[in-house]
């Protein structure tokens, strides 16, 4: 047939061949055969009843085989009409046609896909083949059927082993094809093309198991300072085969607005994909024919090292997404990482304003703190709904205030526990030089984003915008309680670490606790306590065993990833002995609490107190100087006291905190001093 009336024999508008076949003597049938891949697999397949022993039709996989081989009886072999075909193809084969090219699959694997694909999708076929392969194959070709419907495609080349070009074939190690019952002998063994592929093959739009597409209703609205470096980073990673773009940030939300922003730039459509190997088999394909760009999403360890997945018959750009911590690793092409940086003051006023529609409060907002683009989107949200239940129409700083109270409650596990108590001024009771200290630790804070900005080059090197300070002291001499009111000032949530929780004996299950909690943290902006901290970065010791090495290699994580931490974090201990000197080091500042002196016990007395007792001023001054106890057995000691009153159906009186005091020393080891008892028989003989 001359090339010109190729790849549809008649017409060649329709894409459509007619023929007559005689059914039974004296009826005659018209039968419309469309030509594409698989009609010409097909084609092949009927080829073999030309020496079939019936000399007629028999039966409807007979006569279903014959419609798709009698059309191409005159035009020559098939092997040249697969030629002549492939030079122009279908819109409905162009997408095999392509991905066969991008593979470099041979005309015998894409002709075996189009079978394969066939039976997934009309049942005739599968009954046309399981007919002719009776009785040992079922409705999908076998190697064996293959072997034989496809000879022709080799006969060029006679060494060629059909069977062993489709096991070992890039169709089988990409995952477009499966061979089925492995353990029965090669011609037995059947090929099948995954629901999966299948699906995805038809459809562009089939999202493939264990990925998920990206909502664009849900991105975080990304400064222009990060879009630009998404667009630079889109270009590096086109420019060479099998390279990777590693995504880092605390916020997974943002990491994937962040890297379809880059899918954008190429103008691919991002696949966030699961990790798990036994889903990832035919992937490659959907990505080349789909115009999909793999994305994985990786939980490891600080120690860990992860490989990225490898997707056979995939040579274009991946994307990873992690937190902070950890290695990535690939086995082929190059590898770079891109920390999310936090928007600059200005973009976060946009975001805020934005999102919002205050300027004002977007301003003060982005001012006092310094929060990620993803951070900014989920506290706005968050906002507006305690607006509404408190009944407003637009949030105000409260509302932004419980937004982030509830952006993290129960998001840290159990790693850590929110204090919540919002602690005046008027309840600070300490001495002028650490009050002293405290203000100055609160102006690092607020000024620690830009504080580098007009110093010399040496700090600009080597800054890092984290705060972290030793509070040291005797238990019970407020240093809790000024963690709580230097995070009400700052206006951040407060969250105390549980070390029991953090610490574990297993190998690298510390580090780890600790890595995902001070991501969370840096991504949150929260100020974090360690409480008692010298147990947990406590000075390194001589290595005499596994035990010791491990807890130094423990210890040695810490102090680094201290050193990194965003944030804010404070520490307490009763000792500054306990410590590394590497650790104390790396700290911005150590303030030293003392035990109250007598005008300061005073204060705790009746700033603990408050107003409703029955206690006067001269009983007070009494109780500062015969006592010497910190402010936290001076609370204890009220509680105790206001148990005993209420108790009574009267206010606090002098001789209910004598109560208090006295459990209050018992719990030291110690006798309630001679000059309170005293005093307190003297105001009985008197009263």
């Amino acid at each position: 047939m001359p090339e010109s009336t190729h790849p549809l024999i008649e017409p060649a508008e329709t894409g459509t061949a007619h023929n007559t076949e005689q059914e039974t003597p004296g009826e005659a049938k018209e039968c419309t055969i469309p030509i594409n891949l698989k009609s010409i697999a097909l084609a092949c397949i009927g080829q073999l009843l030309e020496d079939h022993e019936h000399s007629e039709v028999v039966s409807h996989e007979q006569r279903f085989l014959d419609d798709y081989y009698r059309p191409f009886r005159n035009l020559g072999p098939l092997e040249h009409q697969l030629h002549l075909y492939l030079q122009q193809p279908q819109a409905e084969d162009l997408g095999l046609v392509v991905l066969a090219n991008k593979l470099r699959l041979d005309d015998l694997e894409l002709l075996t896909i189009a079978l394969a694909l066939a039976v997934e999708v009309d049942p005739m076929v599968g009954r046309a083949i399981a007919y002719i392969q009776a009785p040992v194959g079922g409705s999908r070709p076998t190697v064996g059927l293959l072997e034989s419907a496809f000879a022709c495609l080799a006969k060029d080349n006679n060494d060629q082993w059909i069977g062993g070009a489709i096991v070992s074939g890039m169709a089988v190690r990409s995952g477009i094809l499966n061979i089925l019952n492995i353990n029965a002998p090669l011609p037995e063994q059947s090929v099948q093309v995954p629901s999966a592929v299948a699906l995805a093959l038809y459809n562009k739009h089939f999202l493939w198991p264990g990925s998920r597409n990206f909502e664009h209703d849900n991105a975080v609205i990304l400064p222009e300072s990060i879009r630009a470096e998404a667009q630079q980073q889109a270009a590096a990673l086109i420019d060479q085969a099998n390279s990777i773009l590693v995504i880092r940030s605390a916020s997974l939300r943002e990491a994937r607005s962040v890297a379809s922003e880059v899918c954008r730039y190429i103008n691919v459509t991002p696949l966030f994909s699961s990790t798990d190997p036994s889903l990832l088999k035919g992937m490659g394909p959907l990505c080349l024919v789909n115009r999909r760009m793999p994305v994985f999403e990786y939980d490891i360890a600080p120690s860990e090292t992860q490989y990225v997945a490898e997707l056979p018959g995939y040579d274009g750009p991946r994307m990873v997404i992690i937190g902070p911590d950890g290695n990535i690793e690939s086995l082929s092409g190059s590898l770079l990482q891109w920390t999310v940086p936090v928007p600059k003051q200005k973009e976060r006023e946009a975001l805020w304003e934005r999102y919002l529609g205050d300027r004002d409060m977007a301003v003060r907002l982005a001012a006092d703190h310094v929060h990620s683009a993803g951070r900014i989107m989920e506290l706005a949200q968050l906002s507006f709904r305690e607006a509404r239940l408190n009944e407003r129409l637009k949030p105000d700083d409260e509302d932004i205030r419980q937004a982030a109270w509830t952006a993290e409650e129960g998001s840290l596990g159990s790693l850590a526990q929110a204090i919540t108590a919002r602690i005046p001024d008027e309840a600070l009771v300490l001495p002028d030089n650490t009050r002293q200290e405290l203000l100055y630790l609160m102006q690092r804070c607020k000024s620690r984003e830009s504080l580098d900005e007009e110093l010399g080059i040496t700090v600009k090197a080597r800054y890092q915008m984290g705060v972290k300070a030793l509070l040291v002291g005797p238990s019970g001499t407020g240093k809790t309680l000024v963690a709580s009111w230097m995070a009400t000032r700052l206006g951040l949530p407060l969250y105390r670490v549980d070390l029991a929780s953090v610490v574990s004996k297993y190998i690298g299950e510390t580090e780890k606790n600790l890595a995902s909690l001070l991501a969370r943290a840096e991504q949150s902006e929260i100020v974090l306590l360690f409480d008692e901290a010298d147990s947990l970065f406590g000075k390194r010791t001589d290595i005499k065993d596994s035990n010791d090495r491990h807890a130094n290699s423990q210890t040695n994580y810490l102090l680094q990833r201290i050193e990194f931490y965003k944030g804010i974090v404070l520490l307490t201990s009763n000792s500054r002995g306990r410590f590394d000197s590497a650790f104390t080091r790396r700290l911005d500042k150590v303030i030293e609490f003392s035990l109250p002196a007598p005008e300061q016990r005073r204060s705790l007395w009746q700033t603990h107190l408050g107003n409703k007792h029955n206690m006067s001023l001269k009983q007070l001054n009494q109780l500062a100087v015969g006592s010497d106890l910190a402010g936290g057995h001076i609370r204890n000691a009220v509680l105790s006291a206001a148990v005993q009153a209420k108790s009574n159906g009267r206010q606090i009186a002098f001789d209910d905190i004598v109560i208090g005091l006295e459990s209050e020393y018992r719990k030291l080891g110690r006798q309630l001093p001679a000059e309170i008892k005293q005093y307190q028989s003297r105001q009985s003989t008197t009263g």
